[in-house]
């Protein structure tokens, strides 16, 4: 008996051993996208094809440059025309995003009615290619210009996968995605039961569609309370910054540490607010 209580004790002594001095797995890390290709996918998702990422950063930095410049010129306090210089040059990207979130919501509204025509038309016994394109023409308002050019495409190529990745490149929308990915597979499977599936994915869109609506607008409030809050303060400042014998006190090192805490509570606690209080968002995982 001892000897099997000795045995099984050094068994698991050398199983601890092992796996103390065995090769540790590396966690997985994540690799994060370029500012470029993140830049990128917000102008997609907001709509923006005419201007380039180098050009948006261009024109903020031009922006912040031209404010900073004349709050130097009334105030002529370095940094208060810093910091205001620094928000302007954050005003283009804030401009995008608003963009792009109000283009979401405006899309999430119209997907059902899409879904819907695109069930008939396959019910009708159209093609999926020409499903996909006559949305182009009596489909929603919001979504005609890419299905439009999802046509042309088509009609150019013939290659319907390929012409399938370029819409949902142009949608850069998730539920965009889950549409296009269905009608591949649809294609490629030959599946009989999409009309019923197109019907369902439409029911399913316009509840979340209506949950959500009633969540964003108990939610507003708050948010709009917030963003008063965080703006109050700077606004002051640039009203403050017209009288110079009144703010030439934060020319002074102290002044730089104080503008510098400000900024910085300000941006933490107005992220906090919103990441606290955000609503989940669907994530584009089928592109």
């Amino acid at each position: 008996m001892g000897a099997l209580i000795g045995l099984l004790l050094g068994i698991g002594l050398l199983l601890v051993w092992h796996a103390v001095s065995g090769p540790r797995a590396r966690p997985v890390r994540t690799r994060r996208r370029p500012v470029q290709q993140r830049l990128s996918e917000l102008m997609a998702a907001a709509g923006i094809d005419a201007i380039t990422p180098r050009q948006l950063l261009l024109s903020g930095a031009g922006t912040g440059a031209v404010v900073a410049s004349v709050f130097l010129v009334a105030s002529r306090t370095w940094p208060v025309s810093v910091a205001f210089g620094a928000f302007a040059a954050y005003l283009p990207i804030a401009l995008v995003r608003a963009r792009a979130r109000r283009r979401r919501n405006e899309l999430r509204d119209v997907w059902p009615d899409a879904v819907d025509n695109l069930a008939s038309a396959v019910r009708a016994g159209l093609a999926l290619p020409e499903a996909l394109a006559q949305l182009g023409v009596r489909g929603p308002e919001p979504l005609r210009a890419p299905f439009l050019r999802f046509g042309e495409d088509y009609r150019a190529t013939g290659r319907f996968h390929a012409c399938l990745d370029v819409l949902k490149d142009r949608l850069a929308d998730p539920t965009g995605d889950r549409v296009c990915e269905s009608l591949r597979i649809a294609r490629e499977v030959g599946g009989s039961d999409l009309g019923r599936l197109l019907r369902t994915l439409s029911s399913f869109l316009r509840d979340d569609a209506r949950t959500r609506a009633e969540l964003e607008t108990r939610q507003g409030w708050v948010v709009n309370a917030a963003r008063l809050a965080v703006a109050a303060p700077w606004i002051l400042l640039g009203f403050l910054s017209l009288r110079t014998e009144s703010i030439r006190a934060y020319n002074a090192p102290g002044g730089w540490v104080v503008l510098g805490i400000g900024a910085v509570l300000c941006v933490v606690a107005y992220r906090l607010m919103l990441r606290l209080g955000r609503l989940p968002e669907d994530v584009r995982v089928l592109r």
